[in-house]
């Protein structure tokens, strides 16, 4: 695989999208920054995860 990105942020939202899924977000005030990167991304209910947790993102082409 050909790892494209990876970078590190906390969580600023966390959405109930379903009775299967979440949402977790970061679209904090850096998205004014053209360097800052931001994430959207739905996954799994049963994950623990909540506001202000630190994840890591990563990006790679299969």
């Amino acid at each position: 695989m050909e790892k494209i990105l990876e970078f590190e942020s906390q969580i600023e939202f966390v959405a109930d999208i379903n009775d299967r899924k979440d949402c977790l977000m970061s679209q904090d005030p850096t998205q004014d920054d053209p360097g800052a990167l931001w994430f959207n991304i739905d996954i799994p209910k049963g994950h623990s995860l909540k506001t202000g947790d630190r994840i890591r993102i990563s990006v790679e082409k299969v």
